[in-house]
This record gives C-alpha cells, structure tokens and sequence, in this order.
C-alpha cells in the first residue's frame, strides 16, 4: 500500500488527524508546499507579481504560443482517408436528401388540408 503524500489522514504524512493545523513541517523536517510558497512571496517583496514561466509575456510572444498550440493539436487530429470521407460525405449528403423529402412532404399534405379546410 502506498501513502499519499500530503495526506492528512495518515500520521506517516507529517500532518495526523487532529495534528495542530499551525505545524507546517513534514515528518521528514522539511517546509510544506504552503510554507515555501509563503516564503517564496516573503522573498520577492510584493507578494503578488509573478516571476519565471508565469510572468506576463508580450503580444506577439502570447500569439507565437497561441499559433504553436494551433499547429500541435492540429497534429493530434486523425484524419479520415479518403474512402472514409467519401463514405461520410455520402452519408450526409443522403440524410439531408430523404429529410428535405419528408419536410417537402408533409409541408404539401398540410397544404392541400388546409385549402381543404379553409377552401
């Protein structure tokens, strides 16, 4: 059985149930992700800019990745071959053919019922 770490439910985690929720440390001494991330802004003086890989980039830097994500997920897509979109294709095209017909249909009926009706 494996343990999770982090868990607060194991008292191999460094944080037991009931523990005191002040005890930032783990088991093994070292500082939890809350601590380093408190000292991490402590350090940098205004707490909330952001620094590294998070920072703001500029407008052609944003629309560089935006293009680059475009083109991977591009390259995700399975194409159909060329049978498969034939086979498809025809499958629509057929499906709109035979509703246009019903719609076509039952327009024309409900035509002649009414000048029935109505004279």
């Amino acid at each position: 059985m494996t343990e999770t770490t982090g868990s607060t439910a194991t008292p191999e985690s460094g944080n037991p149930e009931g523990a005191d929720a002040a005890d930032e440390t783990t088991a093994d001494g070292k500082l939890s992700r809350r601590e380093r991330r408190r000292a991490n802004k402590a350090d940098s003086g205004e707490g909330g800019k952001k620094s590294g890989k998070r920072a703001k980039k500029g407008l052609f830097a944003r629309m560089g990745i935006f293009y680059r994500q475009i083109i991977a997920e591009l390259r995700k897509v399975v194409w159909p071959t060329r049978s498969q979109l034939i086979q498809y294709t025809t499958v629509v095209v057929t499906f709109v053919i035979v509703l246009m017909l019903l719609v076509a249909g039952l327009d024309w009926v409900f035509a002649k019922g009414a000048f029935w009706l109505f004279g």
